[in-house]
């Protein structure tokens, strides 16, 4: 999982333009994100750049009038409530699967060490489950010889 660090800081770099319809907010925001990399947990601090375009529509407007309440953001008295657009822009453009390497091979399932960090030769010795007990046997039959 990665996110936004509550009370991170959000850039923006915006241009409001006066529409016929209302007011035009286009431009960027950029923010820093950490979170987890889902193959190996190693922590990831990355940034993420997204562009913003987003018309608010004038009170009693045409647009206003011909469009439903959540298609096109809306001016209440005279204020433009940014929040709801720059956030859902961020959170769409997080990756669901982040990674800290492009070839992150992830945790070694028997041991759970990274596969970064454990040698090429690293590898667990598994047995056929069906030939447990014979092997069992054989190294009691060693033991007693001994």
């Amino acid at each position: 999982m990665i996110a936004v660090p509550d009370g991170g800081e959000v850039e923006l770099d915006l241009l409001t333009e006066s529409v016929v319809e209302g007011v035009l907010v286009s431009g960027t925001a950029y923010a820093k994100v950490t979170g987890d990399c889902s193959r190996c947990l190693e922590p990831i601090a990355d940034e993420v750049e997204v562009r913003i375009t987003e018309l608010y529509a004038w009170p009693d407007s045409t647009t206003d009038e011909t469009t439903d309440e959540d298609e096109v953001s809306r001016i209440v008295n005279d204020l433009i409530d940014l929040e709801p657009v720059v956030r859902d822009a961020i959170v769409l453009a997080l990756p669901q699967a982040p990674l800290c390497e492009p070839d992150c091979k992830g945790l070694c399932s028997e041991c759970g060490g990274r596969w970064a960090e454990l040698g090429p030769d690293h590898g667990h010795e598994t047995i056929d489950p069906r030939w447990a007990a014979l092997q069992e046997r054989f190294s009691d039959d060693n033991n007693e010889e001994k």
